[in-house]
């Protein structure tokens, strides 16, 4: 499996408000530096946008060093994601950005990935350039396609508005809820 890395960072100029997304992929000496935008959104959005896209740009699967400034976006795919899945991406109180969320787990599945967290605006020049470049796309709404599309086409697109369904009960559940609440279960 061939190594790469991946320095992703996100941008908002407010938050929500006008915000910008860059990633920079190194392999051996290549270096390729990826940015876009949304005209409405968050920082947490973009920085996980960013990730999204430097992961759709490798075209086969990688083991891959994934370097953030966001706590964010390496707590939740290393430590959240896994509970979510693990609970059909529901919970109580929905899960935020859950369209993203599923697009990252789509995509680190053909990877071997690595998170790690760095220090933001420090001495990770990667990392800066990716800061320049994410601001510099949030203030301008431009990309890096030559098309000016705000970024390359997701996996799943569902949308910032999805929201996982409700888990469905098997007929086993009901009946043990019923139980415990002194329901007539059979």
């Amino acid at each position: 499996m061939k190594k790469a890395s991946l320095i992703t960072d996100g941008s908002c100029l407010g938050n929500p408000g006008p915000g910008g997304w860059a990633c920079i992929l190194r392999f051996g000496d290549v270096k390729k530096e990826l940015f876009g935008y949304d005209a409405l959104t968050t920082n947490n959005r973009m920085e996980m946008m960013a990730a999204i896209q430097g992961l759709l740009a490798f075209k086969e699967p990688c083991e891959i060093e994934i370097v953030t400034d966001s706590q964010y976006l390496r707590r939740g795919v290393t430590e959240w994601m896994p509970r979510w899945k693990g609970r059909h991406w529901w919970q109580r109180n929905s899960i935020a950005n859950a369209d993203l969320w599923m697009e990252l787990d789509e995509l680190v599945t053909l990877h071997k990935t690595a998170w790690v967290w760095t220090k933001g605006h420090a001495t990770n020049e990667d990392n800066n350039r990716s800061d320049w470049l994410a601001r510099n796309a949030a203030r301008t709404q431009t990309s890096c396609f030559p098309d000016g599309q705000p970024h390359a086409p997701l996996r799943l697109n569902l949308g910032r508005d999805y929201r996982p369904p409700d888990p469905q009960l098997s007929l086993f559940d009901s009946l043990a809820a019923e139980e415990e609440d002194g329901g007539e279960g059979g």
